[in-house]
């Protein structure tokens, strides 16, 4: 099932993912964060992620594709 997002110029390529995930955990373990913090930031972004996909999936299509 593809995930229905709109294109992200420059966004998709996985080294740049990487580095930001990398550049954030380094960021927060470095200012107190414990592991466990870090773990739920990552369950609430991904809660964050799946409530967006649920409401576009669920939306009514725009009101100009229903036009032909």
């Amino acid at each position: 099932m593809a995930i229905p997002f709109g294109e992200t110029p420059g966004a998709r390529n996985s080294g740049t993912i990487a580095i930001l995930a990398r550049t954030i955990y380094r960021e927060l373990r470095g200012n107190g964060f414990q592991a466990r913090d870090v773990m739920a930031l990552a369950g609430e972004l991904l809660a964050q992620v799946t409530s967006e996909v649920r409401s576009a999936s669920s939306a009514p299509p725009p009101q100009n594709a229903l036009k032909k």
